[in-house]
């Protein structure tokens, strides 16, 4: 036997359901091998009763009696792959709080290194091998490790859902296609996903001009405050200027002077501030919408990226800024009252010359 078992691999005893070494080992009438557990379950979902492998259709369900031949060999494999894990097992990285689980480990579950979508189970770098090595299981898609993999099932016909109603806007199945779908246009789901992709890239782009456009805005508005502040300040020196030259007569004057401008400055300020603060607040939100379709865009999970498209795809609502400037204040009212005032006190002054002479 043992001659024997070293001509054996466990790729030959591989159920190609569950993907794992046979248990309870069954033949239908074309040939092929299952576990009892895996065909008799498939059958139950299945609309005909036919071979997964060769899709040869029976009639009526064959009644399936164990391989007793089959079952011992499948045994003998499945002691000498359970010391191989063993021994190897510390050497892989155990699952952490939080983290995607192998479906097949028993005992103690190892974090999964990937999901395949073929076979809706996450696999740690153990079970994954198989998936690696066998010709038959090459040709699955492989994901970065994902939870609930059976919403990636159609709910009413228990097939993947791997095609995209361009119709009604939803993923459905092979049966779907053909039963409820017959006469909308279905693509791939991948070819409805790069399509997506693309339009996200776009939007992408918009946002990331939307915050340039922003960012200009408020420049333009710093250096609206900053020409203010220094308009301000030449006509304060142009007037504490005049006023210092008539002296004591004048300082109420140039108080009320600086005062009255230094109000009209703080509410132009103050409305600088205002527009500042808001678009921060517009940029902020866009730079959050921007994050968001990043991450999205670069996931390679079909669903999860369709599912979640509509909204990020949607413009946000922000305010155009376009025709929004701060005016800078002229003046021109308080010039004119000091104007008076000091016609007046120059006046007074005339007055009391003449009287003097």
């Amino acid at each position: 036997m043992s001659a024997v078992s070293s001509l054996l691999c466990e790729d030959q005893f591989l159920c190609a359901i569950c993907l794992d070494v046979f248990t309870d080992p069954v033949s239908t009438p074309c040939g092929h091998n299952f576990c009892k557990t895996c065909i008799t379950s498939h059958w139950g979902s299945d609309v005909q009763v036919r071979c997964p492998l060769c899709k040869k259709t029976f009639p009526t369900k064959p009644e399936l009696q164990i391989n007793t031949l089959i079952s011992e060999m499948a045994a003998h494999v499945k002691g000498t792959a359970a010391h191989k894990a063993t021994s190897s097992s510390s050497e892989q990285q155990v699952a952490k709080p939080g983290e995607i689980l192998c479906d097949i480990c028993t005992g103690t579950k190892l974090k999964a290194l990937k999901s395949c979508l073929v076979c809706l189970v996450s696999y740690c770098e153990i079970h994954l091998e198989p998936h690696l090595r066998a010709a038959g299981l090459k040709s699955h898609q492989l994901i970065d490790p994902v939870e609930n993999l059976e919403d990636r099932m159609c709910q009413t016909h228990n097939k993947p859902l791997e095609l995209f109603c361009k119709t009604d806007q939803k993923c459905i199945c092979m049966l779907c296609s053909i039963l409820d779908h017959k006469t909308h246009e279905v693509v791939p789901l991948k070819e409805e996903y790069e399509k997506k992709k693309t339009e996200l890239g776009e939007t992408e782009a918009k946002l990331q001009q939307m915050i340039q456009e922003r960012e200009v805005k408020i420049q333009e508005f710093k250096e609206s405050v900053k020409v203010s502040r220094e308009n301000t300040d030449k006509k304060i020196a142009s007037g504490v200027q005049i006023l210092t030259e008539l002296k004591e007569a004048v300082e109420r004057n140039q108080a009320m002077m600086v005062e009255k401008m230094e109000q009209e400055h703080r509410v132009t300020e103050k409305k600088a501030e205002g527009y500042i603060k808001e678009i921060e607040q517009e940029i902020s939100d866009l730079r959050k919408r921007s994050a968001e379709v990043k991450q999205l865009s670069y996931s390679e999970d079909h669903l999860h990226f369709l599912q979640n498209f509509p909204p990020l795809k949607a413009p946000p609502i922000i305010k155009s800024w376009k025709l929004v400037k701060v005016h800078l204040p002229t003046y021109a009212g308080i010039m004119r009252t000091v104007g008076k005032e000091l016609v007046k006190i120059l006046k007074k002054e005339a007055e009391m010359k003449k009287a003097v002479i």
